[in-house]
């Protein structure tokens, strides 16, 4: 017999009715939370997978939330799993919390609510997935997918299961962000025209020597279904990004971001561009093989035009965003730095960043939507309309043409090639 978990009491229709039972005992104060804590009706649990530099990241902001309780952690790695472990212990005084190196264990779990996945990319659309069927409500880190095709099987099973589906797109909860998207969507502008998003340049790798798999890390497992490749250290943990085969470079890593915010501004969430085109210099030789520099036009049935900027563009700054229209333009960066065609835009801000405080708010809204049942601010559909974009960039420069994009069908238009590149195949013996 099943646990009735506090989830699927949430997700049930009716209320527990009063019972006319006495209690022969007094129920202390702390257990209805009367004492400034958390009543344990009140409390969600979960289980983190994926462990590295931005799993922790997002663990520690979790660790501060009254209302939650983490019960375990994942990683194939057995340094990342035990530090993990060992934080969480520390933050609540105890050893309470399992440590596995199989996901599955966790979404097996009747008393775990939620999960946080902070994996490698190849792995979030196979796990969401995963979870949802196992009855748990997710924060996954962006992008959503590693394709289009996974992206789209993600988003219909969290709106088929009623999945509280949050990405981990934390700049939809950076005030400074979300003023630049308030004044682009409130008509200060005039109409919008182009939408600028900065990022990085991406990185090149000599070629890389294989080695032994360190002791204590599951690499097999690591590589799940993507294809297998002999091991060496710049393939794992942070550089997986700089490989197709487990990530898009810098247009799904800051796109994810970036491209998101534009679409939001643009009030496009539920749609996207419908043509791309653009340039890219890939790695000649060596281990990366993801653009390291570029350019992305994408352009929406309105003539509304999204950029994709790499670091070569004069006088650009920090990665941000600048939305341009026919009266005026905002623009924000990652310091928190705003600026704008108008003192009348100017005079509205009326706060500023603290580092990536910021972050902390974008868990909260998930948590506050698990108990709600309400979507959060980066669902599953708008997260795989943004990624999307990340998506079908990365198909156009690979391929060096202009693609043509329907919306609706998602699916490139007179083109057989770019539309074999929308799903990949998986190793088994994995599969969605």
């Amino acid at each position: 017999m099943k646990t009735l978990t506090r989830r699927s009491l949430l997700k049930g229709t009716a209320g527990l009715i009063a019972s006319t039972i006495t209690f022969p005992y007094v129920i202390p104060f702390s257990a209805l939370g009367k004492d400034g804590s958390i009543a344990p009706s009140e409390r969600l649990t979960m289980g983190a997978i994926g462990l590295g530099g931005q799993g922790m990241h997002n663990l520690r902001n979790f660790l501060t939330c009254v209302d939650l309780r983490i019960l375990a952690v994942c990683d194939v790695d057995t340094n990342h799993r035990l530090s993990a472990k060992k934080e969480v212990d520390s933050a609540y005084g105890n050893k309470d919390c399992d440590a596995y190196n199989d996901f599955r264990k966790i979404l097996n779990r009747d008393d775990i609510d939620t999960v946080l996945i902070a994996t490698p990319d190849h792995w979030h659309a196979m796990i969401s997935i995963e979870a949802a069927k196992a009855g748990k409500d997710i924060y996954c880190e962006k992008p959503i997918s590693l394709t289009i095709a996974e992206g789209r099987v993600v988003a219909d099973t969290m709106k088929r299961l009623t999945t509280v589906y949050q990405s981990g797109t934390q700049r939809r909860s950076n005030a400074c962000f979300r003023f630049g998207v308030d004044i682009a969507r409130s008509g200060m502008l005039g109409k919008l025209h182009t939408l600028h998003c900065y990022y990085h340049n991406g990185p090149t790798c000599p070629p890389q020597k294989t080695e032994p798999v360190p002791k204590g890390f599951d690499y097999d497992k690591w590589l799940g279904p993507a294809p297998f490749e002999a091991y060496t250290p710049r393939r794992c943990h942070g550089s997986f990004r700089w490989l197709y085969d487990y990530s898009g470079g810098q247009l799904t890593d800051l796109g994810a971001h970036f491209n998101d915010l534009a679409q939001w501004a643009n009030d496009s969430q539920y749609t996207g561009p419908t043509e791309y085109e653009g340039w890219a210099e890939f790695p000649r030789d060596g281990l990366f093989n993801t653009p390291v520099c570029f350019e992305v036009v994408a352009t929406y049935s309105d003539g509304v035009k999204m950029i994709y900027h790499d670091e070569t563009e004069p006088g650009r700054g920090p990665r941000g965003n600048k939305f341009v229209g026919t009266d005026g333009w905002v623009s924000v960066d990652d310091t928190g730095k705003i600026t704008a065609s108008s003192e009348a835009i100017m005079q509205k801000v009326n706060f500023m960043q603290k580092g990536y405080a910021f972050m902390m708010g974008h868990h909260r809204n998930f948590l506050d939507c698990v108990k709600s049942r309400s979507l959060p601010i980066s669902n599953a559909e708008v997260s795989h309309r943004s990624v999307t974009t990340c998506h079908a960039g990365n198909i156009c420069l690979r391929l060096g043409r202009k693609l043509r994009w329907d919306p609706d069908s998602e699916r490139f238009l007179n083109d057989d090639m770019a539309n074999r590149m929308l799903a990949r195949a998986m190793r088994s013996p994995w599969s969605l």
